[in-house]
């Protein structure tokens, strides 16, 4: 995995409008088996390359929520990072992402409401440049008061 700041924790007092962070990932094919395990999401079209020859995707592809998993990573990891806690997250999957693809998972502050909290982050997946997934979370951050 390659991303642009280390783990840990960016606390609500040093979060900044605009504040981006990301991560790329080569999603393989051992990810798809693991997250159908881990799942028990066994979809052909994620697993058995004849079936999925035929279907729209006319090949294998990665389970939506394992491209949606770096958008977690990325806010778990880094924005705000550790001990950040979701509160939801909009998702919209506008192209299939396939084994072998590098997925560029990045977050953006686009909002921050200091009094409570809450941080709301523009959300988008890509692969070699176009966007696979967009999106919006609203997380509760950590805070140095609660340290």
């Amino acid at each position: 995995m390659l991303d642009n700041l280390p783990r840990g924790t960016i606390c609500i007092e040093d979060i900044e409008m605009g504040m981006t962070r990301y991560l790329r990932k080569q999603v393989t094919d051992e990810d798809i088996e693991m997250f159908a395990q881990v799942s028990t999401d066994r979809n052909p079209v994620h697993l058995d390359d004849e079936y999925a020859r035929d279907t729209i995707f006319e090949g294998r592809i990665a389970h939506g929520m394992l491209t949606a998993g770096l958008i977690s990573a990325v806010i778990g990891e880094q924005l705000p990072g550790h001990g950040t806690v979701y509160m939801g997250q909009s998702l919209k999957f506008l192209a299939p992402v396939r084994p072998g693809d590098t997925v560029y998972a990045e977050v953006k502050v686009i909002d921050i409401d200091f009094a409570k909290r809450r941080v709301k982050l523009d959300c988008h997946c890509a692969v070699d440049g176009k966007k696979v997934l967009v999106g919006e979370a609203m997380v509760l951050a950590p805070s140095r008061k609660f340290d």
